[in-house]
């Protein structure tokens, strides 16, 4: 049976593989394989195909339709008039509420990759025998594995 855990890697992985040894399954029956981290950047606009749920473009219409709001009532008292001061407010407002959000999306960005590079995670892959199940997977649970999953040599179909 093979049994197989996502870990960080911590010293409660390298615990995890001195619980197994200990309980007489062999070091060759014990695959640790780390995953490669992301190496390309994120996108900062959306394509129709993919979206990451920030949206920049919500903040901008909301501000920009306020200070277009704000900008035309105020251009009644100006010289240029209400309509070109009202776009000259939306294009304003537009414009600022964009820089805010590229500039929060990129703060966000830099925080989660900071928190990505203090966690490394890697897959353990156990083969065991069927009596030895619940004892691995104990082991695994208690030495803070992400999860565990137990796929039996019968189930597999390929």
């Amino acid at each position: 049976m093979y049994v197989m855990a996502t870990f960080e890697h911590s010293v409660f992985l390298e615990l995890g593989i001195s619980g197994l040894e200990q309980l007489k399954v062999p070091s060759e029956n014990i695959l640790a394989v780390p995953l490669n981290k992301r190496t390309e950047k994120g996108k900062l606009l959306d394509s129709i195909h993919q979206s990451d749920g920030i949206s920049l473009f919500d903040l901008a219409a909301a501000l920009a339709t306020a200070c277009s709001v704000i900008g035309a009532s105020v251009g009644f008292h100006l010289g240029w008039g209400p309509i070109i001061w009202g776009i000259i407010g939306a294009i304003s407002g537009f414009v600022l509420a964009f820089l805010i959000n590229i500039l929060t999306a990129k703060v966000k960005h830099d925080r989660q990759r900071k928190v990505r590079e203090k966690t490394s995670e890697l897959i353990l892959i156990v083969h065991c025998e069927s009596h030895q199940v619940e004892k691995v997977e104990k082991i695994l649970w208690d030495n803070l594995a992400f999860g565990v999953a137990i796929l039996d040599n019968e189930d597999q179909s390929i």
